[in-house]
């Protein structure tokens, strides 16, 4: 690894890549989509067939709660370690890929996969980290996560990392040096999830994208941009997609380090996760808002109790405050919170639901996509909050000033333009 990375959290990793198999068949979305939408995966399962994928080494969160999860997690274990014996992965040592995700629209997504210093992230409210968590992490999903992880000798990522460039200085560059990178693959996704195509960085792109990263790490030039304080730490990274992904790796380091020797902390595979890296700027990524939709509910009495929360709150659209939008299969309406506890309504809304929801009963998921939540809406027993989305540019400042975000606040892109799962590395 080159000494250039050696003061920054984002670094070269040794990259697996998948070999002799059909990458479009290998590749699938992050375990985290389609959680109320079985029919989705059941439509991979049978496109995959019997193909070798990853998705046999994941397990999607909507299997989390299944009868069967021990099993299948002991599977997907040995499907990892099968699949080490066969020689399906080539490994790229000291690697960092830069990737071109062409979306469903047609726009590409520009992207770094390397690797994350995990000693340099927190994702506790209030953190100082270099690296930080966008939003709140819920802990109890963490226990199933850490389940599939523990004894994992590999790890796929779907965690996506976000630097805050607009001068466009780390990534945008590589854009013009395809031609002087070694090309890796370059192949379509599954289920409108466009394309993706990937090089391999060579040493001087290595060094120039050091460079710029220490830039941006620079602690004059973030307290100036910021309007910080002169003590203020940087943060140099905020986690877009996966927080409880890149949790979940954390608490597994953690655990090792209970285990081992401080001095061989810095040798542990588990230290560093791996992920890839987004520009904020990056003209293809655009916030969508993550809507609520609560099951099992009486969305009338919801919604009375919801107006009762809050003092002042009432009915239809007001001249002041949040506006809550809300389908149910009787209609659709507003409710104006006049004096909300949060800033964004998304957070005023998920402090109301998570006290309702201990006392009444019912779940909530959390819905990428309106016209998904409108489907489920109109089923009987079941109210939908359509949110607005969260303007990105407020994302750093945010999270700097005022500590992370309500949990699913936002999410980057539609749920079939969200990270395939491809790349892996070892962890053990």
């Amino acid at each position: 690894m080159s000494d250039d990375f050696s003061a920054l959290p984002f670094r070269p990793a040794d990259i697996l890549l998948p070999q002799n198999c059909d990458l479009s068949l290998w590749s699938v979305v992050a375990c985290d989509q389609y959680t109320s939408q079985p029919e989705y995966w059941q439509r991979v399962e049978q496109r995959v067939g019997r193909a070798p994928s990853s998705l046999r080494l994941i397990l999607p969160e909507s299997s989390l709660d299944g009868p069967h999860v021990e099993t299948d997690i002991m599977e997907v274990n040995n499907t990892m370690s099968r699949y080490l014996r066969e020689g399906r992965f080539t490994q790229l040592d000291g690697a960092m890929v830069y990737v071109e995700r062409t979306l469903h629209d047609g726009q590409v997504r520009r992207g770094l996969v390397g690797m994350v210093d995990l000693e340099q992230y927190d994702y506790e409210a209030g953190s100082n980290a270099l690296v930080r968590a966008t939003e709140g992490v819920v802990l109890s999903r963490i226990p199933p996560r850490i389940a599939v992880r523990k004894n994992a000798p590999i790890e796929l990522p779907h965690a996506m990392l976000l630097c805050d460039d607009p001068q466009r200085t780390v990534l945008e560059p590589l854009a013009g040096q395809k031609d002087q990178m070694a090309f890796l693959y370059d192949f379509p996704l599954m289920e409108n999830g466009g394309r993706v195509a990937g090089w391999l960085l060579g040493p001087r792109q290595l060094g120039q994208v050091a460079a710029a990263l220490g830039r941006l790490a620079d602690p004059a030039a973030f307290r100036a941009r910021y309007h910080t304080g002169p003590d203020a730490p940087v943060m140099l990274f905020a986690v877009g997609d996966g927080n409880h992904s890149l949790a979940t790796a954390k608490e597994c380091y953690e655990r090792q380090k209970r285990l081992t020797d401080p001095q061989v902390w810095a040798t542990l595979p588990a230290r560093f996760a791996l992920c890839e890296l987004v520009n904020l700027h990056d003209d293809s990524l655009a916030f969508a808002p993550i809507h609520r939709v609560v099951f099992h509910t009486d969305p009338q009495a919801l919604l009375a109790a919801l107006i009762h929360r809050f003092p002042g709150a009432g009915r239809g659209r007001g001249e002041q405050g949040q506006v809550l939008h809300y389908v149910h299969a009787d209609g659709e309406g507003e409710i104006t919170i006049p004096d909300p506890p949060s800033q964004l309504p998304v957070g005023t809304l998920q402090l109301f639901l998570d006290e309702y929801l201990n006392g009444h009963g019912g779940r909530v998921d959390y819905i990428h996509g309106e016209e998904v939540a409108r489907q489920f809406a109109a089923q009987a027993g079941n109210l939908a909050f359509l949110l607005p989305a969260l303007d990105k540019a407020q994302l750093f400042p945010g999270v700097i000033h005022d500590g992370v975000l309500p949990r699913k606040t936002f999410s980057m892109g539609h749920a079939h333009d969200k990270r395939f799962y491809l790349e892996a590395r070892k962890i053990r």
